[in-house]
């Protein structure tokens, strides 16, 4: 491929990692892989600077920004670090800066990478003022009702005890004598491996997508818009930079120091070195000792600890010359797997789990390992008793990343994929097109039957949050409910034990008794009909009105909905003629649940954006996001998350995101205000 042409293709690859990254927090490829690709378009773009383009991925950083939350401009922009990954890079930097500094002799901090979201925190007079997120590195989302919530980070630096005994004197406004009168504090908010392996575990318990890792669960609880989700998670911040204009002192690490004296929580894993051997000890030291830290690290981070010297050294386009982050190799251990069992979901989804030697890894002791599905292991050949290679870097999941073919014993035998559902005994099939098993009995194998019920009463299908998993299991195993129907039927006195109970019984019935009132199109998506997620049951509602439309429908007429393949399609249809979920949707009717679209939905649809496909980006005034997503549904149109030249217009509110107004003048795509948008309908 010539090399201006794969410039073209890096640029794109890398744009659309950082989205997957910094907004979506799913990351596709590792961070190595990433910084490969960085790499080798820094070098392509040195050899040919007429390429040179001020949106280039190497000239930006990354964002996280999210329009439901204020933007605001940072004082100082969040730059991210060069990384490297072996010790001669290391030498590299170290003897850059020294040519950088003239031989001027330096000192280096070395200090704990820690695997968070960054946060820059702003104090006046010793109060939190704002918290923000470092964003694309010039704005950033305030967080600041969210950050509050987290116990670590103090509201108001004063009179706090020295960490190395002794009470600092107040000062005449009230805080710690020498805390600036205005200042900026920067670090990672985090989520410790306890309340992330608690919070996936209720997750799981849910059936509901686990968390990769503690970076996407802390940086998704701090972006909920919902504190009382974030106070719930048990979040927890360390500090490591300190900005402003009446600093303590010249020296990074001695102003960490004071920070500590002031109440932030600063790492105790943090060193001054004078050489370059110091700074690849202390990396040695922690690259096996990290894995015994209460949070997630990824790496070391290095920085010129006179801010003096920072001042020299100055910056490139996306980097201090005067920091460097060295990421650690994704950590591996070998175990022997000891057998492989079967797990049922709510879909009937059979997924086969390694059950393995316990094995440390990355901060856990790690058991189990999911094998995805029957191609996986025979991709692997697994053989139970073989040594396998667990892995989880990034990944907080365990994953299986090989096998020591030279441990595997003689005796072994292939992992064979069970034929009948683990549950109920029931023949397993595979759906075309699919590569898990599923269990076909979905009336009778009772973790669907749970797995359905638990699905029913969730926020986005019924919204019955007085209920969850643990009630949902003892009122099957009471024999109180068989199917979601069941649940209308239950009655305080059922439900109140000895009689000590009645209020929260009480909470229950009526909870249920709401649920009522859910629209029909979360109805539908309560159902749990195989393969029909919260969009296509959002579609299909739409498109047929109401349940009886539905429940008739055809595999032509469903296939005209967008979006509803073949699959799907025959799913419907297969759950609409088995006898015993027809009586579940009757009874259903029967108490009195939405069946149609109300009147109101249907007096506001029109066709007048039939073909049109809308990106909505912005803080809006009169409306929600949602709601307007919903107007444009209802109006015909498309809702899509990026723009391309296939846009149509982009319904545009306040604060729009800056990379997404220059793709769409470089695409040529109308914006639309939000008033211009309700005028049109």
């Amino acid at each position: 491929m010539e090399e201006k042409q794969r410039i073209e293709q890096l640029r794109r690859e890398l744009h659309e990692h950082n989205y997957r990254y910094y907004v979506e927090n799913q990351p596709t490829i590792s961070d190595y892989d990433f910084d490969q690709l960085m790499h080798e378009l820094q070098d392509l773009e040195a050899r040919h600077p007429e390429m040179a383009d001020p949106n280039s991925p190497t000239q930006r950083v990354g964002s996280d920004l999210q329009t439901e939350f204020r933007q605001v401009a940072h004082k100082y922009p969040m730059l991210s670090l060069a990384n490297t990954y072996n010790e001669q890079d290391v030498r590299d930097w170290y003897d850059s800066v020294s040519r950088g500094l003239g031989g001027e002799p330096f000192e280096v901090c070395c200090e704990m990478k820690y695997d968070g979201l960054s946060i820059s925190l702003t104090y006046v007079d010793g109060q939190l003022v704002q918290a923000v997120t470092r964003g694309d590195g010039v704005h950033g989302d305030d967080v600041t009702q969210n950050v509050k919530t987290i116990r670590s980070i103090p509201l108001v630096v004063t009179h706090h005890q020295l960490p190395r005994g002794g009470e600092q004197e107040a000062s005449p406004r009230g805080g710690l004598e020498g805390v600036p009168s205005s200042f900026e504090i920067r670090g990672e908010i985090l989520m410790p491996w306890t309340s992330f392996e608690r919070l996936n575990a209720e997750r799981e318990a849910a059936e509901e997508p686990l968390f990769a890792n503690p970076r996407n669960a802390a940086s998704g609880t701090l972006k909920s818009l919902d504190s009382r989700v974030v106070a719930s998670r048990q979040l927890d911040a360390y500090l490591y930079y300190l900005l402003g204009e009446e600093l303590p002192a010249d020296g990074h690490y001695e102003n960490l120091e004071a920070a500590r004296r002031w109440g932030f929580k600063i790492s105790e894993g943090m060193k001054k070195a004078k050489t370059v051997d110091e700074v690849l000890d202390f990396i040695a030291y922690w690259d096996k000792e990290r894995k015994n830290l209460p949070v997630a690290t990824d790496g070391i981070v290095l920085k010129v600890n006179s801010l003096r010297q920072q001042r020299v050294l100055g910056f490139t386009a996306k980097s201090p010359r005067w920091a460097i982050a060295y990421k650690f190799k994704a950590e591996r251990a070998c175990t022997e797997l000891l057998e492989v069992t079967y797990q049922v979901g709510r879909t009937g989804a059979v997924t086969p789990v390694a059950n393995m030697a316990p094995v440390q890894l990355a901060g856990t002791t790690v058991r189990r390992a999911t094998l995805n599905n029957e191609d996986f292991i025979r991709s692997f050949d697994l053989h139970i008793g073989d040594h396998v290679y667990v892995e989880k870097g990034g990944e907080i999941i365990p994953k299986i990343v090989g096998v020591d073919l030279d441990q595997r014993p003689i005796i072994a035998q292939p992992v064979q994929f069970v034929k009948r559902c683990p549950e109920c005994g029931t023949p397993l099939v595979r759906y075309e097109g699919e590569a898990a098993w599923y269990c076909p009995n979905d009336t009778g194998c009772p973790p669907q039957i749970k797995g359905r019920i638990e699905h029913f009463i969730a926020r986005k299908a019924m919204n019955i949050d007085s209920l969850g998993p643990e009630t949902v299991d003892e009122y099957f195993r009471r024999g109180l409910i068989h199917d979601v129907a069941d649940l209308y039927d239950i009655e305080v006195p059922q439900i109140n034990g000895d009689g000590s109970r009645t209020k929260s019984a009480q909470r229950i019935v009526n909870g249920i008794q709401k649920s009522k009132e859910v629209p029909f199109e979360r109805v539908v998506f309560a159902l749990g009909i195989r393969f029909v997620g919260e969009t296509s049951a959002r579609l299909l509602a739409r498109h047929f009105k109401s349940m009886d439309a539905l429940m008739q429908a055809g595999l032509e007429a469903l296939q005209e909905v967008e979006g509803i393949g073949e699959v799907m399609a025959k799913s419907i249809i297969s759950y609409f003629h088995n006898e015993q979920n027809r009586q579940i949707v009757e009874r259903l009717r029967s108490y009195g649940l939405q069946f149609a679209l109300s009147a109101e939905q249907t007096a506001a649809a029109s066709d007048k954006l039939v073909g049109q496909s809308i990106v909505i980006s912005g803080v809006f005034q009169h409306h929600s996001r949602d709601e307007y997503k919903l107007l444009i549904e209802q109006n015909g149109g498309k809702n899509v998350g990026s723009i391309s030249g296939k846009t149509s217009f982009i319904l545009a509110g306040d604060n729009m995101g800056p990379s997404k107004l220059q793709k769409a003048e470089k695409l040529g795509i109308r914006i639309v205000s939000e008033d211009e948008f309700l005028q049109m309908l």
